[in-house]
């Protein structure tokens, strides 16, 4: 079993930034992000492959957050620059032992999820 730990979330400025940590426990997998804001479902965010070598965004964050890991420290970070409103929500990390990357279900592992507000 997996088990993530989340940190970094909080009241963010627009156009500010914030940097969400995701600590890992157990073996090494592809891991992701996701999003959720009230009354939308879970939206892919970004991922990461296994080695850090590989990482895929969707099209509404590139240019804007980072993914990245650091294999070491079984941690997972996304950099999440120029925010915007639309960028609140309760933001979830998630590791896929299948290797699957932009759906939900392709990930068995999420963390507990922490609240991202961006102010206007």
């Amino acid at each position: 079993q997996v088990q993530l730990v989340e940190s970094g979330g909080g009241l963010v400025q627009a156009g500010g930034s914030l940097r969400l940590s995701c600590a890992a426990s157990g073996r090494t997998y592809a891991m992701g992000w996701f999003r959720q804001a009230p009354g939308k479902e879970r939206e892919f965010v970004a991922a990461i492959s296994r080695s850090g070598g590989s990482t895929y965004y969707a099209d509404s964050v590139k240019g804007r957050f980072t993914i990245s890991r650091d294999n070491a420290k079984n941690t997972m970070y996304l950099q999440m620059n120029s925010l915007k409103a639309e960028d609140t929500a309760v933001y979830f990390c998630a590791a896929s032992s299948t290797g699957g990357m932009y759906s939900v279900s392709a990930y068995n592992y999420w963390g507990q999820g922490t609240q991202v507000t961006v102010s206007s």
